[in-house]
């Protein structure tokens, strides 16, 4: 499964919810009319039907078939949206690996001096550009954000599971 969003929480009183997604355009989730709803520690995922969807400010909101009531709706905070990997499109082929955000999850992260930071928890939006979440693997399990922009991000090796950032542990 590949996480492209979360529920954000309750939208009305009919069922509907709010929806964060971490597709480049809002409409690229809409193209899956089955998301999968699960906390992605569990490793469990239910199917929800999407029967209809609003988009306001790009802000989404939708309605699932499974969920008739606010309660119903409100069970759903936070839960991870995914879809299954066989159904995202293929990357393109440019020479260069491509990859999707829940690639680099768990990645170790490490700078030009070859300073461990730890590992990838996650991405941010920010709108200004992307950040990854990253954790220590020490006692502290301090967590920094490093802008995923190219002037910091040096390398992304798939293979070694490794992200290389010109970046200092002092930022």
């Amino acid at each position: 499964m590949v996480p492209m969003g979360h529920v954000i929480g309750p939208f009305g009183i009919l069922g509907w919810v709010k929806i964060a997604h971490y597709t480049d355009h809002l409409e690229n989730l809409l193209d899956y009319p089955v998301w999968w709803l699960g906390k992605q520690s569990e490793d469990t995922w239910k199917a929800m039907n999407v029967v209809s969807y609003n988009i306001h400010d790009n802000r989404l909101t939708v309605a699932f078939e499974e969920c008739c009531d606010r309660t119903q709706a409100s069970q759903l905070k936070g839960m991870q949206i995914a879809v299954p990997r066989n159904q995202l499109p293929s990357l393109p082929e440019t020479g260069e690996e491509g990859y999707y955000w829940s690639d680099l999850i768990g990645m170790n992260v490490l700078n030009l001096q070859q300073e461990e930071f730890g590992n990838v928890i996650g991405l941010l939006r920010t709108g200004a550009n992307d950040v990854l979440q990253v954790r220590s693997m020490k006692e502290d399990q301090q967590e920094r954000l490093v802008p995923f922009i190219d002037q910091v991000i040096v390398e992304v090796d798939l293979k070694t599971r490794k992200i290389i950032i010109d970046w200092g542990l002092d930022y």
